[in-house]
């Protein structure tokens, strides 16, 4: 049966396609998809008395030459046509990789850590650091200590059975080789070296159970800052002609503190308060029976009462030191104070307390006054930014939604179809846009705007956005490439802890998966990450992905996981290239 030359209408473009009778609908999208580089499963082509489908045979339609089909869809990715052409990179299938190229593979499940006896503590906290990528490209760079320094004696790893081996006690180099290790893999690793350089370089996690089997569980808390302050001596980055620790770069922030006596007595005497600048590697979330959410804790925990020999008084007395945020970190630690010495027990018991916390937390209102004003203009704009694009993204969709009924229609009367009054549909489009009292866009308009035309004006619209966002970075802020520039964080990684006690019970870590990257020719670079919401979850040497809901589970109230550790990282804000682009 000869072919019946048709036309195809889309987006406001022609297409003269050959239908061939003796093939079916799938076929027939498959023409198209060349054409228009609308994949087949997102074509929507208006037939009499319908839509097309896959298994329609396309002789039933009994086409006539020049009859005019409209067709519905766009391509997936950034709207625009289709490259069909050959792959500027081969395909690789997975059976083909080496078990390294596996493991380094977009999306590819990470590896986990052995449980060695009570080392959950431990992998759960080497878990969430990997989760920073700053910190593993500084690790690739650093160089062991000399062979003469004390912290890089050989380890005697015979308890393990390994009687023989040797590791370097240097814990960043050990931390630096346990990560690339990781990098390699998707099995379980055993972290050997590293938890014998940990219980060399800090006796305290050599500790043995009280029961004589093995070793004794840990805080991971303990962990968690005995591994950073290392880190903090030993890994240094560049600052053009200088050295800066990484940690204090990129992981500590600085206080300003003022220490008064609450003795009015002491005033009168003329003791004035004491004002002092410290540095801290984490926020601490104090829980009372007042604290029901994370910013309650830290509320509590930036004013502290201590008791000290007042110079004035010539006694003990009771003072005030009250604290704010002068410097905050790209990457921001808390820590919820749950544990606590039991007397009668003689051992660290758990706050049980339920405390909720955000996935984006808000952290200006602890900032000195000098902070807030360099932080409150560019965070406004932030949230600024979203509603806008939120309005933008909501009036978009009903303009696509105002253009597929208007297809329709003409769709409709062209296959002779009975066409439903367009002014009852307009109505109701119209009338959904009102129920959302945050938007007044008119819904249906008489000029449709195509996607190309859509999509180029909300670029505009975005970079004028990001320009004016740059230009309220402060100088100071901007030159410290390691500080949050905004006062936001993201939430990015949660350590938890099961049970009743520090000293038994289960670690686990949850880290915030790496979106994949995407073609994008408006970005950087040309790509971009799109994240799906997953997480990783990581239980010792099994790994699986979870829901951002269950995130929401961590808060604690009873013996079940609850967060002891939360890993925020500085909200992304425009670099000078997005803004020159």
């Amino acid at each position: 049966m000869a072919t019946i030359p048709v036309i195809v209408k889309h987006q406001g473009k022609r297409y003269e396609v050959e239908l061939d009778p003796t093939s079916n609908g799938e076929t027939f999208k498959y023409q198209l998809y060349s054409l228009t580089g609308v994949e087949p499963e997102r074509q929507k082509i208006l037939i009499k008395g319908g839509q097309l489908k896959d298994d329609t045979d396309l002789s039933t339609l009994n086409a006539k030459p020049g009859q005019t089909f409209m067709m519905m869809g766009t391509p997936s990715g950034t709207g625009g046509s289709v490259d069909l052409g050959r792959p500027k990179e081969a395909v690789k299938f997975l059976e083909d990789m080496t078990e390294a190229e596996a493991a380094q593979a977009e999306g590819a499940t990470p590896a986990g850590l052995q449980n060695l006896g009570n080392t959950c503590y431990l992998n759960a906290t080497l878990q969430t650091l990997r989760s920073v990528p700053e910190l593993q490209q500084e690790l690739l760079r650093y160089s062991a200590s000399a062979v003469g320094d004390s912290s890089s004696r050989l380890a005697d790893l015979s308890s393990f059975g390994l009687g023989g081996l040797g590791a370097s006690m240097d814990l960043t180099a050990a931390l630096r080789d346990l990560y690339k290790q990781m990098s390699e893999t998707q099995e379980g690793v055993p972290p050997l070296i590293f938890l014998n350089a940990l219980r060399n370089t800090f006796p305290q996690f050599a500790q043995k159970a009280k029961n004589g089997h093995g070793y004794a569980q840990q805080d991971a808390e303990e962990a968690w800052s005995q591994i950073l302050s290392q880190l903090r001596h030993k890994l240094k980055v560049k600052e053009g002609d200088k050295e800066l620790s990484f940690v204090d770069k990129y992981m500590a922030g600085r206080f300003e503190s003022v220490l008064e006596c609450d003795d009015p007595a002491a005033k009168e005497a003329g003791e004035e308060p004491v004002k002092t600048s410290d540095v801290f590697l984490k926020l601490d979330c104090h829980i009372d029976k007042d604290v029901n959410h994370l910013r309650d804790g830290i509320i509590a925990a930036l004013e502290e009462k201590i008791e000290k020999q007042s110079p004035t008084l010539n006694r003990d007395a009771i003072y005030t030191k009250r604290s704010r945020i002068a410097r905050l970190p790209k990457y921001l630690t808390v820590h919820f104070v749950r544990f606590f010495w039991k007397r009668e027990s003689q051992k660290k018991a758990k706050i049980m307390r339920k405390v909720t916390f955000p996935a984006e937390l808000d952290v200006v209102e602890f900032c000195t006054d000098e902070l807030k004003k360099q932080l409150i203009p560019v965070r406004d704009k932030v949230r600024e930014i979203r509603k806008d694009e939120e309005d933008a993204e909501r009036a978009r969709k009903r303009q696509k939604r105002a253009h597929r009924l208007e297809e329709e229609r003409k769709a409709a009367e062209e296959a002779g179809a009975p066409v439903e009054p367009l002014q009852k549909k307009a109505l109701g489009a119209q009338g959904e846009a009102k129920k959302d009292e945050r938007d007044t866009d008119t819904a249906m308009t008489d000029v449709f705007k195509t996607d190309e035309e859509y999509e180029e004006e909300r670029r505009q619209a975005i970079l004028a956005a990001k320009k004016e966002l740059f230009s309220l970075i402060d100088p100071n802020l901007a030159a410290d490439d390691g500080s949050n520039q905004s006062g936001l964080y993201e939430l990015r990684g949660v350590i938890t802890h099961q049970g009743a006690s520090a000293d038994s019970g289960h670690y686990t870590a949850y880290v915030k998966k790496q979106g994949r990257l995407v073609d994008d020719p408006r970005a950087p670079g040309g790509k971009r990450r799109e994240e799906d919401g997953k997480w990783w979850w990581f239980n010792d040497e099994k790994v699986s992905e979870v829901d951002a809901e269950k995130i929401e589970t961590l808060a604690g109230g009873g013996e079940s996981h609850s967060a002891l550790i939360l890993l925020y990282r500085a909200i992304d804000l425009p670099s000078k290239e997005e803004v020159q682009q």
